[in-house]
């Protein structure tokens, strides 16, 4: 029943997203279009539906769960586990923007 809710609570989401200021005024797609519909794709457990939209997705959210852990805690070393996980993230950003520009 929770389930049910939640699901129901995610599909309402859809008429609040807030709108890309990028492409309103220029009419192409920014590197960050879909993230918003893909997280909520992931909530509902739609995987690949969550990667077509945006495949940075897992990536970014993997990165900021990790940063935040090792930034609030005082860990050591944390810029050698951070920093490939930034640059991996920005590469999969960078491939798929270029993949929608040029593909789709």
């Amino acid at each position: 029943m929770i389930l049910c809710s939640l699901s129901d609570i995610l599909n309402r989401l859809h008429p609040f997203l807030i709108p890309c200021p990028f492409k309103k005024i220029t009419g192409i797609d920014c590197p960050g279009c879909g993230f918003q519909r893909s997280v909520i794709e992931l909530l509902n457990g739609h995987f690949a539906e969550s990667f077509r939209l945006y495949p940075a997705t897992i990536p970014l959210l993997c990165l900021f769960a990790s940063s935040s852990v090792l930034y609030g805690y005082k860990v050591p070393g944390k810029h050698r586990f951070i920093q490939p996980l930034m640059y991996f993230t920005g590469y999969v950003i960078f491939l798929s923007y270029l993949y929608k520009m040029v593909i789709i």
